[in-house]
């Protein structure tokens, strides 16, 4: 039987631990591509490039994996990776893991989820993963065990058309995780402020600061799960429309 052919990207960069860890997980389950950013894209959402060229090093790591690091975005990772660089297209995409939660609306802003969201596009199964931890030094153990095993899982079942998985895993030791909830994303916002300051020169610039506010009381919530050491699956697609109000909006007769 042939091997799965795996892509795997993120949007911390090709170098972050992350990834490496990520590639470790997968690495026994098929035949693996990496291709990823050059640099670090954290909070890059859907973007890609239109106005300037994009570059790409290919790579071979110790494993034997070729990899490919580019000068764009994570959904430019994607479509250069199914488009040019893979032999064929993908039987599986993961995107991480990342440093850092990228539970309730922090997808909408995550390049480690929009990667992931660009392969639903085109209905490979995909999965983004993060760490509840931003730090370099991580300790992403339990992570790597965890990803391989929901990996395999997905590998075994089929995934839902044009559907992604966005999982985040709390920053604790393997032992201490209850186990994984499948969940909705809480609603929860970004209390965001910019924090005002002044270069050498006496010139302002800002920085983003903010917190993030979880409104979202229930239970089956992402939110909720990681708060109680549960390791979250949200199922993500990428249709916007509100459906529910869609009868509403009618009955304003718009006219021209």
């Amino acid at each position: 039987m042939n091997r799965p052919l795996i892509l795997v990207t993120n949007d911390d960069g090709i170098n972050a631990p992350g990834i490496r860890n990520l590639i470790d997980a997968v690495f026994p389950l098929g035949e693996v591509y990496v291709v990823a950013p050059d640099k670090p894209q954290s909070g890059m959402g859907h973007a890609i490039t239109l106005n300037s060229t994009l570059r790409v090093q290919e790579h071979m790591n110790e494993k034997g994996i070729p990899e490919f690091s580019t000068s764009g975005t994570p959904v430019d990772c994607v479509k250069l990776a199914i488009k040019k660089i893979l032999p064929r297209k993908p039987d599986l995409l993961v995107s991480g893991i990342n440093h850092g939660s990228n539970s309730s609306i922090s997808v909408i802003y995550s390049g480690t989820m929009s990667a992931a969201v660009e392969g639903a596009l085109e209905n490979i199964p995909s999965i983004g993963f993060s760490l509840c931890n931003h730090a370099i030094e991580a300790n992403f153990s339990a992570a790597k065990y965890i990803a391989s095993k929901i990996i395999e899982k997905v590998l075994q079942n089929k995934m839902p058309d044009y559907t992604c998985l966005n999982i985040n895993i709390p920053s604790i030791n393997l032992e201490l995780i209850n186990g994984i909830k499948v969940c909705r994303g809480a609603k929860a916002y970004w209390d965001e402020d910019f924090d005002e300051r002044t270069d050498p020169y006496g010139r302002k610039y800002y920085w983003l600061t903010g917190c993030l506010n979880n409104y979202d009381k229930g239970e089956d919530t992402d939110e909720w799960a990681l708060a109680n050491n549960y390791v979250s699956v949200v199922p993500i697609h990428f249709d916007m429309t509100a459906h529910q109000h869609i009868k509403t909006i009618e009955s304003w007769n718009l006219k021209i």
